[in-house]
Order: structure tokens, then sequence, then C-alpha cells
């Protein structure tokens, strides 16, 4: 996570005072600050940046600063506990959705982590939210085509840096409410040991959704499309769509110990529960990594997914994340 943290009731305040003479209209919808289950989030720049007004150079000269940064961050932590070198990896998936890199953001840092000049590289852009649950499905696909490969995943997303504070509506205020920033990385390769064991994954795409989630491309920068639908459109098309991936994997449903979710939101992961037939209260795991964190896009799956490694994971998993398309991604992970 970037070091500078700004707490919900501070978010609000800055909120409150940037949107200015509309300040009546943002009294109506303040509430969603109260009501996202968000204590604090993590952000790339002190609270006074984001008074500045920044176009689409600025926030992506940020953007390339920072996620620079926290790759080599969660990058060097996954290696180290993983017992690899940099000098050891073979292939490098990595995504990011909230900013251009162009080289790719592992090739710019690759020097400085000390990879090899044959590395691989697979970068994805656009899967938003669901980028980290595919992207750890394609480094897993990668290692096991190519075996005896160690392949590294890392995702990193700046939401913040995309926030818009110049037009007022509903999208952008939920949005300044409820996204942080971080990264998270994963080492992936053949063989026994480590934390979990990739069993395999799938995606469902809804036709017809473009307009639920995603980015404007607009100036000054991104426009969050964030519709008030997606509660309840979760709400009704999860289990089946959880049925579907469960069933190109082979797997029972009451063969799944744990739902391992990307906590969107408050009412996603209600109507999460609601959807899988969960009690009230079981993505909990969830709920306490949206309090200290926010929603951070593709990493935040993986942050839910190391709590429950260190409660003590069930014999199987299900990785479940929602991103644009609309679409769902899910990826079975058994207990080493």
């Amino acid at each position: 996570m970037p070091p500078t943290i700004i707490t919900q009731e501070e978010a609000k305040a800055l909120a409150r005072g940037l949107f200015g003479a509309r300040a009546n209209h943002f009294e109506k919808l303040a509430p969603v600050f109260d009501n996202a289950g968000i204590a604090k989030r993590h952000i790339v720049r002190p609270v006074d940046w984001y008074r500045g007004d920044h176009g689409w150079k600025a926030r992506n000269d940020v953007y390339l600063e920072a996620a620079e940064a926290l790759y080599i961050e969660a990058a060097e932590r996954a290696l180290e506990r993983a017992g690899v070198r940099p000098d050891e990896v073979d292939g490098l998936v990595t995504v990011s959705t909230t900013g251009i890199a162009t080289p790719s953001l592992e090739a710019r840092v690759a020097g400085r982590m000390g990879f090899r000049n044959d590395v691989e590289r697979v970068p994805l852009f656009g899967l938003g939210c669901a980028g980290g649950v595919s992207g750890l499905a394609t480094a897993a696909r990668l290692a096991a085509g190519a075996p005896g490969k160690t392949i590294l995943f890392v995702t990193v997303e700046l939401c913040s840096t995309s926030i818009r504070l110049d037009k007022l509506s509903k999208a952008n205020i939920v949005a300044t409410a409820l996204f942080g920033d971080g990264a998270a990385a994963a080492v992936v390769r053949e063989g026994q040991g480590g934390v979990a064991s990739v069993e395999g994954g799938g995606e469902i795409l809804w036709p017809d959704t473009l307009g639920i989630m995603g980015w404007d491309v607009e100036d000054p920068g991104l426009g969050v499309i964030f519709d008030r639908a997606i509660p309840p459109f979760v709400e009704d098309n999860m289990d089946r769509a959880v049925e579907q991936i469960l069933g190109r994997l082979g797997v029972e449903r009451d063969e799944i110990g744990r739902f391992t979710c990307h906590p969107g939101g408050a009412k996603v992961v209600a109507a999460l529960e609601q959807s899988l037939h969960l009690d009230e209260g079981s993505l909990d795991h969830e709920r306490a990594v949206l309090k200290d964190f926010g929603n951070m896009s593709a990493p935040t799956v993986l942050f839910v997914l190391e709590r429950l490694l260190e409660a003590g994971m069930p014999e199987r998993t299900l990785l479940l994340a929602l991103g644009p398309g609309f679409t769902t991604s899910g990826l079975s992970l058994a207990r080493a």
C-alpha cells in the first residue's frame, strides 16, 4: 500500500469542500460515505494533491511514478516469501487499468528488479476489478503450459489518480467514497508446496452490459462508470454464473469450503452473500479488507485471500471478482 492514509471522515470532508457550490446536491449523496463500510484507505499522493486541477498528463505521470514503486515493493515481497530470485523468473503477468504505461510497468522496472532480458511479458489492461482473479488465472495457465518455469503475477491499481472531482455525479461521489490504491503479487509455478494449488478458472461475460462498470475516456481524465444496478445484478446473476464456472471445472458446489470474493462495496458484499446463499456475515474477511483499504480494484481480492491463508484456508476456495464487461472471473484453489 502507498504510505498516505485518508480516513473516511477526511475523505467525506474533502469531497464536500471540493464540490464547492454544488454542496447542496452533494449532501443528498453524502450518506454513501457513511454506508460504504470503509474506515480508511491508502492513496498515492498527500491529500492536498487532490485539491488541485490535474489533466491527463499530470494524472498519468503520478500513476507511472507510484505504480512502478508499488510494483517493485509487491513483487519483491512475493519473491522473497517464495524464495525466488528475480533472475529466476521466466514470465511476468501484469494487470493494471487505472493508467497508461507504454512500455508496460514490468518493462519499466525490469532493470531495477533484476529480471533477465529474455523474460516473457504479458501485460493485461481493461480487466478492472476482475483483474486480480483473471490475471492470476493467466499466470497459472502460463506456468502449467511450461513445466519448470516460474511466473510472477503483479497487479497495481491507483484508483485515486482517476477520481474526478470536477463533475458532480453519483458515480463520481461513489468513487470518491469507495476507491483506494494498492498492489499485490504472487509467484506461480508447477509443482508441490506453496500456499495453494490452482485447479482452474473460468469467466462469464454478460451481453449488453457495457454500461454497468468501466471507464469513460474524457478530459481531464478517466471518468468512472459505476451503475447503481450492480448490487441487484449481482444478486440476480452471480449464483448461476458460479454454477457455470464450477461445471466447467468439474467441481461440485458442496466441495467449496469458502467463497473468497472481491469486496466491491458493502452492498456488493451483501448481494454476494444473498446470491450465493451464504449466511449474513459469512464474507467476514471481505468486509475487513474493505474497511481497512477500501476498494483497490484488482488487487483487493488478493488481500482477502491473504487473510484467508493467515486464518487457515479450507480444503478448497473459489476466488471470485466482478469487473467491466460486465463479467465475473472465478478461480478454484485447493489447500497446498
